[in-house]
């Protein structure tokens, strides 16, 4: 869609920028159109990632492509500055899961389900999954991007390891101690742009139809959260805690198994502590948190048939 100024809803190329980037560029957009800027005030790296709660790695990616699409104005050693505040997008039909998505579920499945090693070659990835090189390394750079997997020497790759009964117990009481305590820090401060933005995914997510690879978009917004309320507290080391956290049970929640009911409630239960924060309710806030990680920990993996 073009505007008056001749500048036009940014399209990410699909082939190009990582998964992760692509889901990033909307959210710069909202972020440009919802504080307030004017064409000519500066755009940092360093705002963007505390607010959308990511590495200043690909946010440069996403302000280097808005620089090309005309919504960005880049000067060397002056950094960015927005050109037009960018137009809000039509409502689109939803795009058709990609190959990389699809392929990354295939995988953390197979790893969940200990039938691929935590060490394996790219040729050997090839051969069971039916796939090029080109499109294999796309695979494999967004899990390295997102921490679930890292080259070793040659052709290897090394897989973070996968959550077993026990650690996923132990994940769960040490996310109990500290999560609900992180919303009575002295400090906590939530950025009510970010919680407009949460409350927007999630809404938005939960009107969507289930698909091949919602999976993904599910656990990365859950991660967002969590680790949006541990940003919020002040507090560096329960986010870097939290972050690992996310880290390691990527592959377990990948692999989704828990049902759409399921991810409803978790959504809904988001929104309320959301709700009650919003009303500096911070200890029925935290009250919340601690039910919700206490039923998320009940839940069982389904026995495989095979």
């Amino acid at each position: 869609m073009r505007q008056e100024n001749g500048t036009q809803e940014p399209v990410v190329d699909s082939e190009g920028p990582s998964r992760l980037q692509r889901d990033l560029l909307p959210r710069v957009l909202d972020y440009l159109r919802s504080n307030g800027l004017a064409p000519g005030d500066r755009v940092t790296e360093l705002a963007l990632a505390q607010h959308l709660q990511v590495s200043r790695t690909p946010v440069r990616a996403v302000m280097e492509e808005l620089a090309r699409q005309g919504v960005l104005d880049h000067q060397p050693r002056r950094g960015y500055s927005l050109r037009a505040v960018p137009e809000a997008p039509a409502m689109e039909a939803p795009h058709p899961p990609g190959e990389v998505d699809q392929i990354c579920i295939r995988l953390a499945g197979d790893r969940q389900r200990n039938r691929l090693p935590a060490e394996v070659s790219e040729a050997d990835l090839m051969r069971r999954y039916g796939v090029s090189r080109p499109l294999l390394l796309r695979v494999l750079a967004q899990l390295s991007e997102i921490g679930m997997a890292e080259r070793k020497p040659g052709h290897g790759w090394a897989f973070l390891p996968v959550l077993d009964d026990a650690a996923r117990r132990e994940s769960y009481e040490f996310r109990l101690l500290i999560e609900p305590a992180s919303v009575m820090a002295q400090n906590f401060h939530l950025d009510p742009a970010w919680v407009e933005d949460m409350r927007r995914r999630h809404q938005a997510f939960m009107a969507a139809p289930w698909g091949e690879t919602s999976s993904i978009t599910l656990f990365e917004m859950n991660a967002a959260f969590h680790e949006g309320l541990a940003m919020a507290s002040g507090n560096r080391f329960i986010l870097n805690a939290l972050r690992q956290q996310s880290r390691i049970r990527r592959f377990s929640n990948y692999d989704w198994v828990y049902g759409l009911e399921r991810v409803k409630v978790s959504c809904r239960e988001h929104l309320e502590i959301l709700d009650r924060l919003e009303l500096d309710q911070r200890e029925i806030a935290a009250a919340l948190i601690r039910r919700h990680l206490e039923q998320a920990a009940g839940l069982t993996r389904p026995t495989p048939l095979d």
